[in-house]
């Protein structure tokens, strides 16, 4: 506003010499080549304000010093992401759907008339836990949570929750799920799976293993979603650097 004030007042006091001078010209200048010297003299006094702007726009020395260690992380990680790489085996039983961006991938094929899904999150990598009779160190074991949903021409799907650790895999919970289910109906579930009896908790976990669910499928998604998890990181590491650049 006072910028805007300054330029009138500049004006003002420059048309009645500026038409003066413009009436006793023996050049014939027009009042329009009056108004073109008024705005060219105030695009002038506006100049400065601009550069003023332009100089908080600056980075700052820290944001300078984030980002080269950004770029030091991001080389680290792709060194780290080149060991990572996974090729899928010939035999895998599940086409991979995965998107980049997201933490989980999911599996899916057919089974005779089934529609078998399962979906896998990043591996869980468990603390070290310390003996405190020897204090000596066990080495850490990970696992990776997954979620398969066994699914049928009526709509019912049968749904497993699963945690699989190296050549193991542990049936965590077992459910019935209806098409039209809602979220807030609270049905009821079963008991815990292990508390069922032995022989048919053996009997789910062959019903997993002839649908592709097994020990050979879980250890090659296990090396899958760490190279993956690595390959995520690494985008977040570069789309961070990004953003701070701008």
């Amino acid at each position: 506003m006072a910028m805007y004030a300054m330029l009138r007042r500049a004006s003002s006091s420059m048309l009645p010499q500026l038409a003066r001078r413009a009436t006793s010209s023996s050049s014939s200048r027009t009042f329009k080549n009056v108004l073109s010297v008024l705005h060219r003299e105030a695009t002038i006094t506006v100049v400065p304000s601009l550069r003023f702007a332009n100089a908080f726009a600056t980075k700052t020395g820290a944001d300078n010093s984030l980002v080269q260690v950004l770029q030091s992380e991001i080389q680290c990680a792709l060194e780290d992401d080149h060991q990572h790489q996974v090729d899928i085996p010939n035999d895998f039983p599940f086409e991979i759907e995965d998107k980049p961006g997201e933490r989980t991938i999911q599996l899916k094929r057919q089974f005779g008339d089934e529609t078998i899904k399962v979906h896998v999150d990043i591996p869980n990598v468990a603390p070290e836990d310390e003996d405190d009779e020897n204090d000596e160190k066990n080495e850490s074991e990970s696992s990776i949570p997954l979620v398969v949903s066994v699914f049928k021409g009526n709509g019912v799907s049968l749904e497993f929750g699963l945690t699989a650790f190296p050549d193991e895999i542990s049936i965590d919970s077992l459910s019935i799920k209806q098409s039209e289910e809602s979220e807030d109906q609270l049905s009821y579930e079963g008991p815990e799976f292990i508390d069922l009896d032995e022989n048919l908790q053996k009997a789910f976990h062959k019903y997993l293993e002839i649908r592709g669910i097994k020990p050979s499928t879980t250890n090659f998604l296990q090396e899958y979603m760490f190279a993956k998890d690595q390959k995520e990181y690494l985008m977040w590491l570069k789309n961070l650097k990004n953003f701070i650049e701008k």
